[in-house]
């Protein structure tokens, strides 16, 4: 608890700092007085941010450790860096890597930081890139971090992936120079209604900043904010590459599985699992052969997974155990950076965080591979890709956890289905590629 102590700023370092801004600052605008405000509850909440890693670290350790880089100590680059590129977990990390490898190509290895936010994320970008990146967690957003962390890096650009506005650090930017690009830019209609409550701030932090959008729709959102300088470049996960090796590694995985029906549930969430297991149960009864494969989102939810398959009375087995999953009713996937190898192995995709309210995944990865795709109705955080996919006749959507059974069973069942909606889902997403090249011209 010592480093924990040590890290927690006192009440008089708050107060100090608050009031140290205020008199740097002059007489501050309203938009300057908000920053001032989010400042100093962001201080005030660094306790509780600090104790929600070490709750978080019961069940992935990595969650307690190098919490000096999230207060921006890291190892100085003695050359500086080209560009700083900002992912904050998983999905952001997988759609940056085209455009990092790209980045790394012009400008040289070690000259391009990288920062996640998430451990997974971190994991996946050292897995990845290895010695070829700097990487590091984010600053917080804090005005000290946040100095610290420019300063040791010197990036000459600096890409924020998707929605990350951080007001300090888009203000500290835009103070020393520093070109940034909020790039595969997207802003749902919900967060979009909570922005609008502090508008003003919202226009002052994105003053700076080149938004790239992914869509028409979303560039409007945030020119209705405030920004003034918006394009629309399209989604980079549709130029995201599809490895190889993966694919013949799933080719592999579904000859030992042999011939039976096998549909896969990727990126579920804590109270997905149970519904999604009774939709196999009820499958089974049609489909006794049938396989689900179920890749948690987070590895450190693979043991949870595990119990809620035992509860639902299902046999199976783990990928990490590498038993044959022949007579398995279930594949548990707890594995990370293997998802096209389970996409390659499966029927029917179903994309999780969509039976909850939190906003979906990455459908188009299983569409670009040619799986029919089905997902929830909570799918707030894609809804260009989702519109684009349910247009095409790519996928369905169920509203209702009472709908994913049948939707399954009809399109396991149902060959010459299959392989229309998935020749469609590669046809749009093949149609749809090119947002890489414009986003590098933009940075070039």
């Amino acid at each position: 608890m010592l480093g924990f102590a040590a890290l927690t700023p006192t009440y008089a370092a708050i107060a100090y700092r608050a009031s140290a801004l205020l008199a740097d600052s002059g007489a501050p605008s309203h938009a300057g007085r908000m920053r001032l405000l989010y400042t100093a509850l962001l201080y005030l909440i660094t306790p509780l941010v600090l104790l929600r890693l070490l709750w978080r670290s019961r069940d992935l350790a990595d969650y307690r450790r190098r919490w000096n880089e999230r207060f921006g100590f890291v190892a100085p680059a003695d050359e500086g860096v080209a560009v700083w590129v900002h992912a904050v977990s998983v999905g952001e990390s997988l759609a940056a890597l085209p455009l990092i490898r790209e980045l790394i190509a012009r400008h040289g290895e070690r000259s391009v930081w990288v920062t996640t936010t998430t451990p997974t994320g971190s994991a996946r970008v050292i897995a990845a890139l290895g010695e070829r990146v700097r990487h590091s967690y984010a600053p917080y957003d804090l005005p000290g971090a946040v100095s610290r962390f420019l300063r040791r890096t010197a990036p000459r650009q600096v890409v924020v992936m998707e929605t990350e506005l951080w007001p300090n650090l888009f203000h500290q930017l835009g103070k020393l120079g520093i070109p940034l690009i909020v790039a595969n830019a997207r802003l749902s209609p919900r967060s979009m209604r909570g922005y609008s409550k502090v508008r003003g701030f919202a226009a002052a932090t994105l003053a700076h900043c080149r938004v790239a959008a992914q869509s028409p729709e979303d560039a409007e959102r945030f020119k209705a904010l405030g920004a003034q300088r918006v394009s629309v470049m399209g989604n980079i996960k549709f130029d995201q590459a599809v490895p190889d090796a993966q694919l013949a590694a799933g080719s592999e995985l579904r000859r030992r599985i042999g011939p039976r029906a096998v549909w896969i549930a990727a990126s579920t969430h804590e109270g997905e699992e149970e519904a999604l297991l009774k939709a196999h149960v009820e499958l089974r009864r049609h489909q006794s052969d049938a396989l689900l494969i179920l890749v948690p989102r987070h590895p450190q939810r693979f043991d949870a997974a595990a119990r809620s398959i035992e509860r639902a009375s299902l046999s199976y087995v783990r990928r990490s155990s590498n038993a044959d999953p022949a007579n398995a009713a279930v594949l548990l996937g707890d594995s990370m950076g293997e998802i096209f190898l389970y996409y390659a192995a499966s029927d029917v995709a179903f994309v999780g965080g969509s039976l909850m309210p939190i906003g979906g995944h990455n459908v188009l990865e299983p569409a670009a591979i040619g799986l029919p795709v089905v997902f929830g109705p909570h799918m707030h955080n894609f809804l260009p890709a989702r519109d684009l996919l349910i247009e095409r006749d790519a996928a369905i959507q169920v509203e209702a956890e009472t709908a994913l059974a049948p939707t399954i069973h009809r399109l396991l069942g149902d060959t010459a289905l299959r392989t229309r909606m998935g020749e469609a889902g590669r046809a749009a997403i093949s149609a749809n590629r090119g947002a890489l090249q414009r986003l590098l011209q933009l940075l070039a």
